[in-house]
């Protein structure tokens, strides 16, 4: 492993922090990016750091404190408030308690903070404090697990690591392993590590970079004696080409996904849905095309720290029938409900010691194998199941490396019980709130005024979204705009949907993304202004082309998917209100939007046995959003404009003069009405919903 300390970036951050958090706090937030950079020390929000010190109170008084990292913050982004401050003399009075439960520890910890605004600190922030050292390291090395999580795992620390590293047997985290750390540490003060079996390594320094160093080298050596010792590695039995598991995946992920998702009880929202991420490459493919891979991935988690995010057990699917879909969903539907029954079973059998502060997991699985295709992660968010594929990656890399050179050996299953279960941990899920957390959209004509709006509404109330339009800079400014706000729930795809090919090729890159979709918005459309009299046929059939067999392929394409998922859907289209009040010199579009309109209304016809909703939105005059402007009024402005003697804010206040509530209609307006149909507020399909402030001449009827 390489050692990226460098003295330049260290004297840095002391430069940019120093003003407010003095030297040492910002060397330990130095080191803490260090490690949570590294991959194969921590994931997502894993591992814990500290450093100790003073701090000056309100009375101007000097007292000793420790800093921790806050639980399930990231290392790799962390800022120096990320490790919240406490009274380092009282905690270290705590050690002289027989007992301390979670609970009354986080009370401990609360009541101790310096700042009380401050986040929850680590589990594990009385082993930092019960241990002398200045700075204090811990990581969930990838080496160093497979090293512990063997028979005989402390005799192979001690080959790899030496004398000087302490060897704990696997203790709870929480209060015991900070005692029975501590202890192990008395009898041992000349010691410059510490490793707990089947759970990670701790090393100290009076510098950051002493404790930083040590970390790198004795990961270093567990690697150097791994490579070593790997005499007998898996072998693949059938070799399944990549390009072929990357074929299956479209075809599989929805019905996984569909699957997957739980009964919520609502019968406007029937389905609590789930995100998926895929982890399809030649690693994973080999290891589940090998000779002993369904043995060594049902085996317990390399780490306590992983239950939550994967639980203790993965779901394999045997011999899987990927050219027979019926059979295929037979096969992962048995197997899902095999896996929840001994779900529930586990449970039941630990029951008694179920904290009564916390509820049940769900009792599906958060990661299926699959020969022949890899490996597919499941989350309430694509954060979620982004931790979980990560997880699983490096659980699947170590759980070789043991293959190779020994016998797995994890951890019994009241323990993992107790750790699944277990307050703090259940305390880093969270929950966002927002109602289309666990949905996937796909927009149409998402790069105009309309579409972008609607993308942004959708993202603000939690919603995975698809924004998609004619590949060019509209398309990829947008992306950018909102991925900066909004992060991995925005997928930019190139969408023409005259082509068959293309929209196909667009669902397939969100179900490869996500794993399905739930919400089509069908916002794609463009206008002309012409007479009938003077309209040549090429350009009425371009906006045929578009407005109506474009409609026409995304509601085919949709309605395919959305039976293979099982699960449901919506669709909403944007319509318009010349389909009810039609415009002089604009036949061409109000009669391909009308035809758009119509289909629309037949396919909630059609696909109300599936429980698809279809309804559309029918807005007038939509001139911009934000610097977006409407396309369809760039090409429809200047005429109006013309027609009726006015600038460009005068046709704006002539159309909002011309409403009954005199009303700006804006892009906003359009993605409220878009998210009343997309949240379900009321048992309706083949409605219109008018977002035009009252014209009487367009009221559907």
């Amino acid at each position: 492993m390489q050692n990226r300390w460098r003295e330049d970036e260290a004297t840095q951050f002391i430069a940019n922090y120093a003003g407010r958090w003095g030297q040492d706090l910002p060397l330990c937030t130095y080191a803490s990016r260090l490690l949570g950079a590294e991959e194969a020390l921590v994931l997502h929000g894993g591992g814990n750091t500290s450093v100790k010190g003073t701090y000056t109170n309100i009375l101007g008084e000097q007292i000793l404190a420790i800093y921790v990292k806050a639980s399930g913050h990231d290392m790799a982004a962390i800022e120096p408030a990320g490790h919240p401050g406490l009274d380092l003399a009282h905690l270290r009075k705590l050690r002289a308690l027989p007992e301390l439960s979670d609970e009354l520890m986080l009370q401990e910890f609360r009541a101790h903070l310096l700042d009380p605004r401050a986040p929850n600190p680590s589990l594990e922030t009385l082993v930092h404090t019960f241990l002398p050292a200045k700075y204090i390291d811990h990581t969930h090395a990838d080496a160093i697990l497979a090293l512990t999580n063997q028979v005989h795992g402390d005799e192979l620390v001690k080959q790899a690591l030496g004398d000087q590293v302490i060897v704990l047997e696997y203790v709870r985290p929480g209060f015991q392993l900070a005692k029975a750390a501590a202890a192990a540490f008395d009898r041992n003060p000349g010691a410059k590590a510490m490793v707990w079996l089947r759970h990670g390594l701790v090393t100290w320094g009076e510098t950051a970079r002493e404790s930083y160093d040590a970390m790198i080298e004795l990961v270093t050596r567990a690697e150097e004696l791994l490579a070593k010792r790997a005499a007998r590695p898996l072998v693949v039995k059938v070799s399944t080409p990549l390009a072929t598991a990357q074929e299956r995946l479209p075809r599989v992920a929805p019905i996984l996904r569909g699957l997957l998702a739980q009964p919520s009880g609502n019968a406007d929202q029937p389905h609590l849905r789930v995100i998926l991420q895929p982890l399809v490459n030649r690693e994973v493919l080999d290891f589940v095309d090998s000779d002993r891979g369904r043995a060594v991935a049902l085996t317990p988690p390399l780490t306590s720290d992983h239950l939550i995010r994967t639980k203790a057990w993965p779901l394999w699917i045997d011999a899987p029938a990927y050219d027979d879909p019926e059979r295929l969903r037979e096969q992962i539907s048995r197997a899902i409900q095999d896996y929840a029954a001994a779900y529930e079973a586990y449970v039941e059998r630990h029951a008694a010691r179920l904290p009564g502060s916390l509820t049940r997991f769900d009792s599906l699985p958060r990661v299926v194998l699959m020969p022949g295709l890899g490996a597919v992660s499941a989350g309430k968010d694509v954060a979620a199941a982004t931790i979980a594929r990560d997880i699983t990656a490096h659980t699947l890399a170590v759980k070789a490396q043991v293959a190779a050179m020994g016998s797995y050996e994890g951890l019994p299953e009241a323990e993992l019980f107790d750790m699944e279960y277990q307050s703090f941990q259940h305390a880093k899920l969270g929950s966002s709130g927002l109602p289309l957390s666990r949905e996937v959209a796909l927009v149409t004509g998402a790069a105009g005024a309309i579409g972008s709006a609607i993308s942004q509404e959708l993202l603000q109330q939690g919603c995975h979204v698809a924004v998609t339009d004619l590949p060019g800079e509209n398309l990829d400014t947008l992306v950018n705009e909102l991925r900066a706000a909004f992060g991995d729930r925005v997928l930019g795809v190139p969408l023409d949907v005259t082509d068959q090919n293309s929209v196909a090729t667009a669902f397939r890159a969100v179900i490869e993304a996500w794993g399905g979709v739930d919400l089509i918005v069908a916002n794609a459309g463009v206008a002309m202004v012409s007479s009938l009299a003077e309209m040549s046929l090429d350009s009425f059939r371009k906006l045929e082309r578009v407005n109506v067999e474009g409609t026409r392929l995304v509601i085919a394409e949709a309605a395919r998917h959305f039976r293979v998922q099982g699960t449901g859907g919506d669709i909403v289209l944007v319509s318009t209100k010349n389909v009810f009040a039609p415009g002089a010199k604009f036949g061409a579009y109000s009669a391909t939007k009308a035809a758009a309109h119509q289909l629309a209304r037949i396919a909630s016809l059609e696909l109300a046995e599936i429980g698809v909703r279809v309804n559309m939105v029918s807005p007038d005059a939509v001139f911009s959003h934000g610097s977006r402007r409407s396309g369809l009024w760039a090409e429809v402005g200047p005429d109006r404009m013309r027609a009726r003697g006015l600038d460009e804010k005068g046709l704006e206040e002539y159309y909002r003069q011309r409403n009954l509530l005199k009303a700006k209609v804006t892009a906003e307006h359009v993605a409220k009405a878009v998210l009343f149909f997309a949240t379900r507020q009321t048992p309706t399909t083949g409605a219109t919903l008018p977002v035009d402030g009252g014209l009487p001449d367009a009221t559907p009827r």
